[in-house]
C-alpha cells in the first residue's frame, strides 16, 4: 500500500468521513441490516454508531491496521460483536452463503477490482441476502461534473492521476447506478439480476 495508504488515507478517511453531514447518509444505509453482517472497508469503524439493534455480529474486512487501531474507542461502544476478518474484499476469507448482508460506504472506488469485491460479496451471502452500499456517483449538475472530471488535484494520491474518487461502479449495477440507490447485482456469471438488492 505505500506510505500514503498505511500512514495518511486511513487518517484523512476518519477525519473527512466523520462530518455531522454524512450522518444521515449512513443511517440510511445501514437501515435494514440485520442478523450477520460483512462490512468491506471498515476503516475507523464510522458506521459502528447506525448499525442496527437487528444486527447480530459483524465481519469487518479492512487492510488499514492504523484504520482499525482508529475504530478502537467505536469498537469498545458497539453494542454489538465486531471481529476483523480479512484484509481484502476482493478475496474474502469467509465460506460460502454465511452473511444476512453485506455492507460498503465509500470503498468500491478504492478496491482495484470492484466486480471482484462484488462477487466475493454475492458469494458470501445467504440467499436472499442484501447488500447495503453508498458510492461516489456522478453529479446530476453538469456544473459540478465539470469540476469534478477530470479528477479535481485534491482527489490524487500522489502517483496516481486517476484521483480517488474513481467512478469504479459505473456499469457493474443495471443502468450504470453507482449511487446506491436501487438495482440489483447481477447473478453469478453474467445474466438476469440476482435476488441481492443494493440500497
Amino acid at each position: 500500500m505505500g506510505f500514503y495508504g498505511t500512514a495518511i488515507l486511513p487518517r484523512l478517511v476518519n477525519a473527512t468521513g466523520s462530518a455531522r453531514a454524512l450522518d444521515p447518509l449512513r443511517r440510511r444505509v445501514c437501515a435494514g441490516l440485520a442478523g450477520d453482517v460483512v462490512e468491506i472497508g471498515f476503516g475507523s469503524g464510522l458506521n459502528v454508531p447506525f448499525y442496527p439493534a437487528a444486527v447480530t455480529r459483524v465481519a469487518a474486512v479492512e487492510p488499514s491496521d492504523l484504520g482499525w487501531r482508529l475504530a478502537g474507542e467505536r469498537l469498545r461502544s458497539a453494542a454489538v460483536p465486531v471481529e476483523r476478518a480479512g484484509l481484502d474484499g476482493q478475496s474474502l476469507p469467509l465460506p460460502d452463503g454465511s452473511y444476512d448482508a453485506a455492507l460498503s460506504t465509500w470503498t468500491l472506488c478504492i478496491i482495484p477490482d470492484a466486480a471482484a469485491a462484488l462477487a466475493e460479496l454475492r458469494r458470501v451471502l445467504k440467499p436472499g441476502g442484501t447488500l447495503h452500499f453508498l458510492e461516489h456517483g456522478l453529479a446530476p449538475d453538469e456544473r459540478v461534473r465539470r469540476w469534478r472530471l477530470p479528477p479535481h488535484p485534491a482527489d490524487r494520491r500522489p502517483g496516481d492521476r486517476r484521483g480517488l474518487y474513481r467512478h469504479r461502479t459505473r456499469g457493474l449495477l443495471p443502468g450504470g447506478n453507482p449511487e446506491g440507490h436501487g438495482g440489483r447485482l447481477p447473478r453469478r456469471g453474467g445474466g438476469a439480476p440476482g435476488p441481492t438488492e443494493a440500497y
